[in-house]
């Protein structure tokens, strides 16, 4: 008995909260293709995106493409049968027949295979297929292996792997515009560079002690390095969001600088990988630590802003006490 044969068939659906730009960006990426051969495939047409699998393949591209966010459906293949070898002469019918697109306004069951026009639930089987399809998805990233040997090609038979390998986590690196950082550690070095930056300032104090130029040259270094450094750490913040990090220039207009300041603090960065790599390690204590060390500061300015001016009427009131005290002595 021939063991059946199956095609995988996009029709530029996406799976469920899924975003178009982030599909995109992955099905490119597994594809190892450019941007605008992989637009055509969103074009509404189905198109098969690899044909004469077995079902454990296609079983394999379905989980990966499905990760990726697109909803794809597995579709038996039509049976061949033998025949002589065709001729110019003598073209069979049923070769026009299997070259034509399949009908956009039917498709198969994912679970059953039971074919019907385009709905919601499956008419045979009962299932809600979105909500299948969400599970199958959920089932195979936890039981799939973290790469998968499969050829993919967006037209063709795929030459490439559909499921590169992705590392779990992006590297961190602080001098830089590319990768990602979340809240925690975008505040943890946000107050790392502030002691630094303390740091230099009381060397630029005690260079001036010593010469006005080594400590004006000390300033301006301190100025410059924590200028570029803040916008490498806001960059990253920006690129765990899946923002650009050109945004970060609406810093510099006021009044939309302090409330695009604040949205950096509180929008939360996106849970997988986005089109600037990978999400970013768990924060170490130390980064904890040092985001937590904000909210010490935040404290302390305020007991400061409240006890100076207490402490300075203090000192007033006792100096004209002890004026009022020394006045007789003067009479006499």
């Amino acid at each position: 008995m021939t063991e059946a044969r199956y095609k995988i068939v996009f029709t530029g659906e996406l799976m469920p909260e899924a975003a178009l730009d982030t599909v995109k960006d992955n099905l490119a990426r597994l594809f190892k293709s450019d941007r605008q051969r992989i637009e055509a495939l969103f074009s509404g047409a189905a198109v098969a995106l690899k044909r004469d699998l077995a079902e454990s393949e296609a079983d394999k591209y379905l989980s990966a493409l499905q990760q990726a966010g697109a909803r794809v459906r597995k579709e038996p293949e039509a049976s061949t049968n033998l025949s002589l070898l065709d001729t110019d002469d003598h073209r069979p019918a049923a070769t026009a027949a299997t070259d034509a697109p399949p009908d956009s306004d039917s498709m198969s069951c994912p679970k059953c295979g039971h074919e019907q026009a385009k709905a919601g639930e499956c008419t045979a089987c009962g299932i809600i297929i979105d909500k299948y399809l969400a599970r199958q998805a959920q089932q195979a990233a936890m039981t799939a292996p973290a790469s998968a040997s499969l050829d993919a090609s967006p037209y063709s038979t795929p030459k490439a792997q559909v499921a590169e390998p992705q590392p779990e986590f992006g590297e961190l690196r602080v001098f830089s515009v590319t990768g990602r950082i979340g809240r925690v550690r975008y505040l943890g070095w946000s107050m790392a560079m502030a002691f630094a930056a303390m740091g230099v300032g009381l060397l630029a104090a005690l260079g001036s002690a010593i010469s006005p130029a080594i400590g004006i040259i000390l300033v301006i270094a301190l100025a410059i390095g924590a200028i570029v450094v803040g916008v490498q750490i806001g960059v990253q913040r920006l690129h765990d969001i899946g923002w650009s990090g050109w945004l970060l220039l609406l810093n510099l207009v006021p009044v939309v600088g302090g409330v695009f300041s604040l949205i950096m603090l509180l929008v939360p960065g996106t849970t997988a990988a986005n089109r600037y790599g990978p999400p970013p390690p768990p924060n170490s204590t130390g980064v904890k630590l040092l985001a937590w060390s904000w909210l010490a500061v935040f404290v302390l300015g305020i007991l400061a802003a409240i006890a100076v001016p207490s402490y300075q009427g203090y000192l007033e009131r006792a100096q004209e006490a002890q004026l009022e005290q020394s006045a007789p002595d003067y009479q006499e």
